[in-house]
Protein backbone atom coordinates (compact mmCIF):
# COMPACT_ATOMS: atom_id res chain seq x y z
CA UNK A 1 0.00 0.00 0.00
CA UNK A 2 1.27 3.48 -0.86
CA UNK A 3 1.99 5.59 2.20
CA UNK A 4 0.22 8.87 2.82
CA UNK A 5 2.11 11.92 1.58
CA UNK A 6 1.20 15.56 2.17
CA UNK A 7 1.84 18.81 0.36
CA UNK A 8 2.47 21.95 2.41
CA UNK A 9 2.42 25.23 0.50
CA UNK A 10 2.96 28.88 1.32
CA UNK A 11 5.23 31.84 0.71
CA UNK A 12 7.59 31.02 3.62
CA UNK A 13 8.84 34.59 3.83
CA UNK A 14 10.70 33.52 5.96
CA UNK A 15 10.18 29.90 7.00
CA UNK A 16 9.98 29.62 10.82
CA UNK A 17 9.23 27.22 13.67
CA UNK A 18 5.52 27.96 13.39
CA UNK A 19 5.63 26.25 9.99
CA UNK A 20 7.85 23.32 10.91
CA UNK A 21 7.02 22.17 14.45
CA UNK A 22 3.22 21.74 14.08
CA UNK A 23 3.69 19.75 10.87
CA UNK A 24 6.26 17.49 12.52
CA UNK A 25 3.82 16.83 15.36
CA UNK A 26 1.06 16.18 12.82
CA UNK A 27 3.21 13.71 10.90
CA UNK A 28 3.91 11.73 14.05
CA UNK A 29 0.24 11.72 15.08
CA UNK A 30 -1.17 10.46 11.78
CA UNK A 31 1.87 8.59 10.41
CA UNK A 32 2.69 10.81 7.46
CA UNK A 33 5.41 9.30 5.28
CA UNK A 34 6.59 12.56 3.73
CA UNK A 35 5.75 16.25 3.66
CA UNK A 36 6.54 18.08 0.44
CA UNK A 37 7.13 21.78 1.05
CA UNK A 38 6.18 23.77 -2.04
CA UNK A 39 6.83 27.52 -1.82
CA UNK A 40 4.79 29.58 -4.24
CA UNK A 41 6.12 32.37 -6.39
CA UNK A 42 3.08 34.55 -7.15
CA UNK A 43 0.41 34.02 -4.47
CA UNK A 44 -2.89 35.24 -5.96
CA UNK A 45 -4.65 36.45 -2.81
CA UNK A 46 -1.98 38.06 -0.62
CA UNK A 47 0.87 40.59 -0.81
CA UNK A 48 3.89 39.40 -2.75
CA UNK A 49 6.90 38.08 -0.79
CA UNK A 50 9.69 40.44 0.23
CA UNK A 51 12.46 37.87 -0.25
CA UNK A 52 13.18 36.64 -3.75
CA UNK A 53 12.30 33.14 -4.95
CA UNK A 54 15.93 32.09 -4.70
CA UNK A 55 16.28 33.48 -1.18
CA UNK A 56 13.13 31.74 0.04
CA UNK A 57 14.23 28.48 -1.57
CA UNK A 58 17.62 28.75 0.14
CA UNK A 59 16.03 29.46 3.53
CA UNK A 60 13.77 26.42 3.19
CA UNK A 61 16.67 24.19 2.17
CA UNK A 62 18.60 25.35 5.25
CA UNK A 63 15.58 24.87 7.53
CA UNK A 64 14.90 21.26 6.48
CA UNK A 65 18.49 20.08 6.02
CA UNK A 66 18.33 18.14 9.30
CA UNK A 67 14.60 17.36 9.14
CA UNK A 68 14.18 14.17 7.07
CA UNK A 69 10.37 14.39 7.06
CA UNK A 70 10.48 17.28 4.59
CA UNK A 71 11.25 17.43 0.88
CA UNK A 72 11.51 20.69 -1.06
CA UNK A 73 9.67 21.01 -4.38
CA UNK A 74 10.52 24.21 -6.22
CA UNK A 75 8.28 23.91 -9.29
CA UNK A 76 6.05 26.82 -8.22
CA UNK A 77 9.09 29.09 -7.92
CA UNK A 78 9.79 28.50 -11.60
CA UNK A 79 6.42 29.98 -12.60
CA UNK A 80 5.73 33.65 -13.22
CA UNK A 81 1.94 33.23 -13.11
CA UNK A 82 -0.33 33.01 -10.04
CA UNK A 83 -0.05 29.81 -8.03
CA UNK A 84 -3.48 28.21 -7.74
CA UNK A 85 -3.67 25.26 -5.37
CA UNK A 86 -6.31 23.49 -7.47
CA UNK A 87 -4.02 23.36 -10.51
CA UNK A 88 -0.96 22.32 -8.49
CA UNK A 89 -2.85 19.55 -6.71
CA UNK A 90 -4.32 18.22 -9.94
CA UNK A 91 -0.81 18.01 -11.42
CA UNK A 92 0.45 16.28 -8.27
CA UNK A 93 -2.38 13.74 -8.52
CA UNK A 94 -1.58 13.00 -12.17
CA UNK A 95 2.08 12.41 -11.30
CA UNK A 96 1.24 10.19 -8.32
CA UNK A 97 -1.39 8.06 -10.04
CA UNK A 98 -5.02 7.48 -9.03
CA UNK A 99 -4.49 5.24 -5.98
CA UNK A 100 -1.84 6.92 -3.80
CA UNK A 101 -3.26 8.66 -0.70
CA UNK A 102 -2.41 12.36 -0.91
CA UNK A 103 -3.17 15.21 1.48
CA UNK A 104 -2.90 18.99 1.50
CA UNK A 105 -2.03 20.67 4.81
CA UNK A 106 -3.76 23.99 5.55
CA UNK A 107 -4.48 26.09 8.62
CA UNK A 108 -7.91 26.52 10.15
CA UNK A 109 -8.00 30.13 8.95
CA UNK A 110 -7.54 28.86 5.39
CA UNK A 111 -10.37 26.34 5.82
CA UNK A 112 -12.78 29.11 6.78
CA UNK A 113 -11.85 30.98 3.58
CA UNK A 114 -11.61 27.83 1.47
CA UNK A 115 -14.83 28.44 -0.55
CA UNK A 116 -13.24 31.65 -1.92
CA UNK A 117 -10.31 29.71 -3.42
CA UNK A 118 -10.07 29.18 -7.16
CA UNK A 119 -12.00 26.00 -8.05
CA UNK A 120 -12.07 24.97 -4.40
CA UNK A 121 -14.71 22.31 -5.05
CA UNK A 122 -12.30 20.35 -7.27
CA UNK A 123 -9.51 20.06 -4.71
CA UNK A 124 -10.99 17.14 -2.76
CA UNK A 125 -10.99 15.12 -5.97
CA UNK A 126 -7.20 15.31 -5.91
CA UNK A 127 -6.41 14.95 -2.21
CA UNK A 128 -7.54 14.98 1.40
CA UNK A 129 -7.43 18.18 3.43
CA UNK A 130 -5.61 18.06 6.76
CA UNK A 131 -6.50 21.15 8.77
CA UNK A 132 -4.22 22.33 11.57
CA UNK A 133 -6.54 23.65 14.27
CA UNK A 134 -5.79 27.10 15.67
CA UNK A 135 -7.15 28.72 18.85
CA UNK A 136 -9.42 31.68 18.37
CA UNK A 137 -10.87 30.59 15.02
CA UNK A 138 -14.45 29.48 14.51
CA UNK A 139 -15.28 25.80 14.26
CA UNK A 140 -17.98 26.30 11.62
CA UNK A 141 -18.05 27.69 8.10
CA UNK A 142 -19.59 31.09 7.48
CA UNK A 143 -22.76 29.88 5.77
CA UNK A 144 -24.94 26.81 5.92
CA UNK A 145 -24.13 25.55 2.41
CA UNK A 146 -20.40 25.47 3.06
CA UNK A 147 -20.97 23.96 6.51
CA UNK A 148 -22.89 21.09 4.88
CA UNK A 149 -20.02 20.66 2.40
CA UNK A 150 -17.59 20.45 5.32
CA UNK A 151 -19.70 17.94 7.24
CA UNK A 152 -20.06 15.73 4.16
CA UNK A 153 -16.31 15.31 3.96
CA UNK A 154 -15.25 15.39 7.63
CA UNK A 155 -13.63 12.30 9.13
CA UNK A 156 -12.06 11.46 12.46
CA UNK A 157 -10.73 8.17 11.07
CA UNK A 158 -6.98 8.46 10.50
CA UNK A 159 -7.01 5.12 8.69
CA UNK A 160 -9.35 6.57 6.04
CA UNK A 161 -6.61 9.03 5.13
CA UNK A 162 -4.30 6.11 4.46
CA UNK A 163 -6.71 3.86 2.59
CA UNK A 164 -8.58 6.37 0.41
CA UNK A 165 -6.73 8.43 -2.20
CA UNK A 166 -8.68 11.67 -1.61
CA UNK A 167 -11.94 13.25 -0.51
CA UNK A 168 -11.72 13.58 3.29
CA UNK A 169 -11.21 16.54 5.64
CA UNK A 170 -9.41 15.83 8.90
CA UNK A 171 -9.24 18.39 11.72
CA UNK A 172 -5.91 17.80 13.43
CA UNK A 173 -5.21 18.80 17.02
CA UNK A 174 -1.75 20.18 16.31
CA UNK A 175 0.23 22.27 18.79
CA UNK A 176 -0.02 25.99 18.11
CA UNK A 177 3.04 28.23 18.04
CA UNK A 178 2.19 31.91 18.11
CA UNK A 179 4.69 32.86 15.42
CA UNK A 180 4.12 34.59 12.10
CA UNK A 181 6.37 35.66 9.26
CA UNK A 182 4.92 39.17 9.56
CA UNK A 183 5.95 39.27 13.22
CA UNK A 184 9.47 38.09 12.38
CA UNK A 185 9.96 40.65 9.61
CA UNK A 186 8.82 43.42 11.94
CA UNK A 187 11.15 42.27 14.71
CA UNK A 188 14.08 42.18 12.32
CA UNK A 189 13.34 45.72 11.13
CA UNK A 190 13.35 46.84 14.77
CA UNK A 191 16.59 44.92 15.50
CA UNK A 192 14.91 42.61 18.02
CA UNK A 193 16.12 39.07 18.56
CA UNK A 194 14.47 36.21 16.65
CA UNK A 195 16.64 33.38 17.96
CA UNK A 196 13.67 31.42 19.30
CA UNK A 197 11.45 31.92 16.24
CA UNK A 198 13.33 30.29 13.36
CA UNK A 199 16.18 27.83 12.77
CA UNK A 200 19.69 29.23 13.41
CA UNK A 201 20.84 28.54 9.84
CA UNK A 202 17.88 30.53 8.48
CA UNK A 203 18.56 33.44 10.81
CA UNK A 204 22.25 33.43 9.84
CA UNK A 205 21.30 33.56 6.15
CA UNK A 206 18.86 36.42 6.75
CA UNK A 207 21.62 38.40 8.43
CA UNK A 208 24.12 37.61 5.70
CA UNK A 209 21.69 38.73 3.00
CA UNK A 210 20.44 41.78 4.91
CA UNK A 211 16.85 40.65 4.46
CA UNK A 212 13.80 42.36 5.96
CA UNK A 213 15.68 45.51 6.94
Amino acid sequence: MDQLQALFGGTFDPVHYGHLLPVEALAEAINLARVIIMPNNVPPHRPQPEASSQQRKTMLALAIADRPLFTLDERELQRDTPSYSAETLEAWRQESGPARPLAFIIGQDSLLNFPTWYRYDSILSACHLIVCRRPGYALEMRDATHQRWLEQHLTTDIQALHTLPAGKIFLAQTPWFDISATQIRQRLRENHTCDDLLPPAVLDYIMQQGLYR
